[in-house]
């Protein structure tokens, strides 16, 4: 009779190993193993390069899309924050590097001829900037295969950090579903042993 009052205690034990073992499932073992002749493989690992194909075509189509990547680059306001740069940089080139290259042509050239020429060289990369970006993002579309890149460093990250990662984060709600599992095998013994005393 006294050992119908350990079975809560039993059922609360197997309650916290069932969760444990379901928790180190996620992510063990790594490499599929035979078990009685049934091979086994962590759920993650098992699906891992489902998880990275996925993964891959969802942020390079959603959250890291070339599109996004054309817009910033060809925004008119980030155009203008080059435009400081560039005028700088023709400056430098009418007043010093024309002069050092063409000595007898920069005689010719004032210094209101350089703020002309300066103004017509600006106007016309800035109209002529996003057409060369538009140009240069769809070749890099071309070549450069993003999806792919994606998912082969996720097939990576996945294998050897996504379990401690994920430990870091949900290490609290680990913890409560072992507590969880805990209680819900004792509530079960218990309702065992009023069962068995009842009957």
């Amino acid at each position: 009779m006294k050992l119908l009052y350990l079975i809560p205690f039993i059922s609360a034990f197997v309650g916290w190993l069932a969760i444990r073992i379901a928790i180190k499932w996620l992510f063990h073992p790594r490499a599929p193993k035979k078990i009685l002749g049934i091979p086994f493989q962590g759920f993650f690992p098992k699906r891992q390069p489902q998880l990275a194909e996925k993964l891959g075509k969802l942020i390079s189509s959603e959250l890291l899309s070339f599109s996004d990547i054309e817009k910033k680059i060809i925004n008119p306001e980030n155009t203008a924050k080059l435009m400081p740069y560039v005028e700088g940089h023709i400056d430098q080139f009418l007043r010093v590097k024309l002069a050092e290259q063409m000595p007898v042509i920069s005689m010719f050239i004032g210094d209101s001829t350089i703020q002309q020429l300066k103004l017509v060289f600006v106007a016309e990369l800035e109209r002529l900037f996003p057409l060369v970006m538009q140009n240069y993002i769809g070749n890099l579309k071309q070549d450069l295969e993003l999806e792919k890149i994606i998912s082969s460093k996720l097939a990576l990250f996945l294998s050897d950090k996504f379990e401690n990662i994920l430990h870091t984060i949900m290490s609290k709600e680990f913890r409560f579903l072992e507590i969880f599992g805990v209680i819900l095998g004792f509530l079960i013994g218990l309702i065992q042993v009023v069962l068995t005393l009842i009957c």
